[in-house]
């Protein structure tokens, strides 16, 4: 494996722009809301980070989420948000540790700093809908049980949090899409929290990044599957014409 290193415009202005009026927008909700809880803090400014090299298409992406994975589900468990603790722990962060060693086996073109893009084909499409439904049926009986605080949105969130996961291990685009409709739900969540306890509105104003974050890494992963896809094709019709050449076959 080739291992490049990232150059000092690796980040357009664009995305520079993005991620520091994250940074900004983070800061300035900690210190009007909370000032406090430097937990919720650190997850957020750690989540800003992961999405802006997973919209890049880097590993350091899904290992960030790995961190921010654990933090996010002592911050629900406070809140007795048992369906985003568990997601989060026992679903979100393994599967951000399987998407990180998918991302590392698979760069494009050797190069460690962008991922290989993959396109899913219908029948695994269907597989991982169905599969989606269960789980989400399943974890609907299990918060039930636990008695989670806003059961059915919580059970949307493990819905769009466990296709997000699937599709960031099998390196799809649509897993930033699936992230997005997450965070959506989330900032439903973490506002309906706030209106008990003030200090829970960083935690939306957090997810409103992430969800402009998401977007982006949508739209930045469309870009690079068709860059890829068609440099892969030049390179086969490279190949085919070297082939029929006839002095090739001497």
């Amino acid at each position: 494996m080739q291992n490049k290193k990232l150059s000092d415009h690796y980040f357009t202005k664009g995305e520079l722009l993005l991620f520091f009026s994250s940074v900004v927008l983070i800061l300035v909700s900690f210190l009007l809301f909370d000032r406090k809880n430097l937990i919720m803090l650190a997850a957020s400014l750690i989540g800003a980070a992961s999405l802006i090299y997973s919209a890049k298409g880097n590993f350091i992406g899904p290992l960030l989420m790995i961190i921010f994975s654990v933090l996010y589900g002592i911050i629900s468990y406070s809140y007795s948000y048992y369906g985003e603790m568990i997601t989060y722990l026992g679903m979100t962060a393994p599967m951000s540790v399987s998407a990180l060693i998918s991302w590392l086996k698979n760069p494009y073109n050797g190069n460690i700093a962008e991922v290989s893009v993959n396109r899913l084909k219908k029948m695994e499409r269907i597989f991982a809908a169905f599969l989606t439904a269960g789980v989400t049926v399943l974890f609907y009986f299990i918060l039930r049980a636990l008695h989670t605080a806003n059961l059915l949105p919580s059970t949307l969130s493990v819905a769009t949090s466990f296709l997000a996961v699937y599709l960031t291990f099998r390196r799809s685009p649509y897993y930033a899409l699936s992230y997005a409709a997450n965070d959506m739900i989330l900032i439903i969540l973490w506002v309906l929290a706030a209106r008990t306890d003030s200090g829970y509105w960083s935690v939306a104003v957090c997810f409103m990044m992430f969800l402009a974050n998401d977007i982006y890494g949508f739209i930045n992963w469309s870009r690079m599957r068709r860059r890829q896809f068609s440099e892969i094709n030049i390179e086969i019709q490279k190949n085919h014409e070297r082939t029929d050449d006839p002095d090739n076959r001497l």
